[in-house]
């Protein structure tokens, strides 16, 4: 049995550079992850990217909310 790996992506502004990470994610040969997804109100169009390059995928799941700026 393989341990269960969670990811989580923060997700504010990153439109350039979303793309690369899903892709990145997609093509590991390690299988038995999750990947959270959360954006904090992002104005770009980062959410849609991830979310239509991982489309059907169980192991994203997307979290959004309003901008919480820095921790």
């Amino acid at each position: 049995m393989t341990p269960l790996i969670s990811i989580i992506i923060p997700v504010y502004k990153v439109e350039a550079y979303i793309a690369d990470c899903m892709n990145s994610l997609l093509q590991q040969t390690y299988k038995n992850f999750e990947v959270i997804v959360i954006s904090d109100g992002t104005p770009d169009n980062s959410i849609e990217i991830a979310r239509t390059l991982t489309l059907g995928d169980e192991r994203f799941i997307f979290i959004e909310q309003e901008n919480h700026g820095v921790a």
